[in-house]
């Protein structure tokens, strides 16, 4: 497994539950051919939304709802700016940037 910052990592250690979530909803904005916004609604809670997030807010199609401890370990494995992570064989490259959505501090993961 290869860490945000791109360094290597034991092959043997299993992946983290943030990692498997983050590569999921990775695929689903992927598929689309769009980015990942992460926005809290709650504070416990994170909804997951595929869409364009510059676009309108009815446009972004929500595709789940994590805990928000699980939404802080994503964090915690990627930064901001540039990431190149690989989960389970598979590399992900992406840029992981802030911004607002209505008012609702967001998080998104673009492929690049």
């Amino acid at each position: 497994m290869t860490n945000a910052s791109g360094a290597t990592t034991n092959q043997q250690a299993p992946v983290s539950e943030a990692l498997q979530t983050l590569a999921e909803y990775l695929e689903l904005s992927l598929d689309a051919g769009s980015s990942l916004a992460v926005m809290r609604h709650a504070p416990d809670t994170a909804t997951l939304y595929v869409g364009d997030p510059a676009g309108a807010r009815e446009d972004l199609k929500r595709r789940g709802t994590i805990a928000a401890t699980l939404a802080n370990e994503i964090l915690d494995v990627t930064q901001a700016g540039a990431n190149l992570i690989e989960i389970d064989g598979k590399t992900y490259r992406f840029f992981r940037s802030f911004t607002h959505i209505d008012g609702i501090p967001t998080v998104v993961f673009s492929s690049i």
